[in-house]
């Protein structure tokens, strides 16, 4: 009972300023924007553009430097590592792994979510219908003010799955916890270097048909919705899974002619 209550007390840590700086300097890391050996933008220029102080900028510089990325040169600045395809070749083997994992929770969620969508199309109540529509509309929220919609995603399951009325539902997803929404960029299982708003739209537009199928009533159509959106997100784990195993296959293979 104890624990029961001081997971519903948990609040969801937002995401520091310093990992926000991190994720996104890394994103140009691993698309090019920024080259092996380049030097980067001083503090003052990274703190200008990124709004925040040189506390934070110092902070990332860091976790960066901690990763490998990126090395400090006394007088001269911080510089890309020249290895960079290397060191970016085991973090896609990390991502990778958090891949495979994500694929494991999202069969596990095919067995449990689909049933849990028809019978909260057929048995929810007026106060549970309006807890899903209140965590599809926070999700929205969140998503135009480019928030972390990870919370207010699982927030969208749970609720369908409290609407079954079965409370054993509601405690597999919590078994899951934020395992459950591998997208999410505030928990240590996130698959995501940075939240993609245009990924997370692709999402909403899932929610929305489930949502409208369980507010007609129509138990047989949330069924299909909901196993459409976890299908559409096991394929686009394995897409993944696949690119980022290649790119460490890559990595590694250049690492080895140098």
């Amino acid at each position: 009972m104890a624990s029961d209550i001081a997971t519903s007390l948990k609040i969801e840590r937002k995401p520091k300023l310093s990992e926000t700086v991190v994720a996104a300097i890394r994103k140009q890391l691993q698309g090019g924007g920024i080259q092996p050996g380049q030097k980067l933008p001083t503090e003052g220029q990274l703190t200008e553009t990124f709004g925040v102080s040189r506390t934070v900028i110092r902070e990332a510089l860091a976790k960066l430097a901690a990763d490998g990325l990126v090395e400090p040169r006394q007088g001269a600045g911080v510089f890309v590592t020249e290895h960079i395809s290397t060191m970016f070749g085991t973090l896609a083997a990390d991502m990778g792994s958090k891949d495979s994992i994500a694929l494991n929770v999202l069969e596990v969620r095919l067995a449990i979510e689909i049933e849990s969508a028809g019978l909260a199309a057929i048995r929810r109540n007026a106060a549970q219908e309006a807890a899903i529509q209140e965590a599809f509309f926070e999700f929205e929220r969140l998503l135009l003010n480019s928030e972390p919609t990870g919370p207010a995603d699982l927030a969208f399951h749970r609720a369908i799955a409290s609407a079954t009325n079965n409370p054993f539902y509601v405690e597999m997803l919590d078994v899951l916890g934020r395992r459950a929404i591998p997208c999410d960029v505030t928990s240590p299982w996130s698959t995501e270097l940075a939240q993609s708003d245009a990924y997370q739209r692709g999402l909403q537009g899932e929610h929305l048909v489930i949502l409208n199928a369980i507010m007609t009533g129509d138990a047989e159509s949330a069924r299909e919705a909901m196993r459409a959106h976890l299908t559409a997100s096991q394929q686009r784990y394995r897409e993944r899974l696949h690119a980022r195993q290649n790119f460490y296959a890559d990595s590694v293979k250049a690492a080895a002619t140098e």
